[in-house]
């Protein structure tokens, strides 16, 4: 999983499934654009993302989350809860604004 952090007046957290960068999901009039640099962040273990994004949730961050595995860290972290999980071509992604 990558992960990447937006320093800004609200920090952006943006977790992404490595395997899904490069990607452009679409479905209907929704679209998710994983081809660019925002996803791309650095490769970590689940371990230290479920730290990193339990400690910016303190710091009233916004998370941007894409893919499985991505998804599944944030559940463990609880930072989302599953009724706020989409998909879009079946890849699930979350949007957290606290």
């Amino acid at each position: 999983m990558l992960i990447k952090i937006i320093e800004a007046y609200r920090d952006i957290v943006t977790i992404c499934d490595s395997e899904l960068i490069g990607k452009k999901l679409e479905e209907g009039k929704f679209q998710l654009d994983l081809t660019g640099e925002f996803f791309r962040g650095e490769d970590i273990p689940e371990e230290k993302i479920i730290e990193i994004i339990t400690k910016k949730q303190k710091d009233d961050a916004t998370f941007n989350i894409v893919g499985e595995k991505s998804i599944n860290a944030a559940l463990k972290a609880g930072i989302i809860s599953q009724e706020g999980v989409k998909k879009i071509q079946d890849v699930p992604f979350a949007l957290v604004l606290l």
